[in-house]
């Protein structure tokens, strides 16, 4: 699938993407990485130079290693998750993949309470391979490691990356839903215009958009999360 144009707008990278009708042929039914790799290394850097983001210091050396042994290897997992067993679930239309990648973790429960982490580590395993507990919040603790007393504009920046892979997130797991008639549709809004329930090829083609944009949503976490890393820390790797 050939790139049609990327629109930089100061801080908001958005990418229009032509796509074909999904036909059950990987190959035509979703953009080539390598195309979305391009075009993602290519809008970060113009989106930096836009708004430069001043490097931000973490809360003292140790503090920052520590958060970084503790969420990295989970963004980093998320983000080869992302980029092999999520794109091909949509690419093959795989849709009880995508439900299972993107699902959420059972309620709490007293046993998990009793935990010394309070479940935390428990419940992320029984998590989707990109979802909200096993990637997500790790994104955003790392996130939240360059501030202290006051909310740095790095920490923003890359918290309001993580937020629109949540809306991703839900936007998939909701169309993997509706496409298995888990769910219905109507009502309005992005999986249903007048009342009426998306069709599969519909279906699909949100997907598509979704996982185009979540992708330039994690390579610009990454690159915030680069920029001004200690060289000690080897760099967060992008998509």
């Amino acid at each position: 699938m050939k790139l049609l144009t990327t629109t930089i707008l100061f801080s908001t990278v958005a990418s229009v993407l032509a796509f074909q009708t999904p036909s059950g042929d990987s190959k035509s039914s979703l953009i080539n990485r390598s195309d979305f790799l391009t075009t993602s290394s290519a809008a970060a850097v113009s989106t930096l130079v836009l708004t430069p983001i001043q490097p931000a210091s973490a809360r003292g050396r140790a503090t920052l290693d520590y958060a970084y042994d503790r969420y990295v290897p989970r963004i980093n997992e998320g983000g080869k998750f992302y980029k092999t067993e999520l794109y091909g679930s949509i690419a093959k239309g795989n849709w009880k993949g995508l439900e299972a990648a993107t699902a959420e973790p059972p309620k709490k429960t007293r046993e998990d309470r009793a935990l010394q982490d309070g479940g935390v580590a428990k419940r992320a395993a029984l998590a989707g391979g990109f979802s909200d507990a096993r990637v997500l919040t790790a994104m955003d603790l790392f996130a939240a490691t360059f501030s202290d007393s006051s909310i740095t504009p790095k920490t923003k920046a890359m918290k309001a990356e993580v937020e629109t892979l949540r809306d991703v997130v839900s936007g998939m797991n909701k169309a993997a839903r509706l496409a298995l008639g888990e769910e219905k549709g109507g009502g309005g809004g992005l999986f249903g215009i007048g009342g009426k329930a998306p069709s599969q090829s519909e279906l699909a083609k949100q997907v598509q958009e979704l996982y185009l944009k979540g992708g330039n949503a994690y390579n610009q976490y990454v690159f915030l999360a680069n920029d001004g890393l200690p060289v000690q820390l080897a760099k967060l790797p992008f998509l």
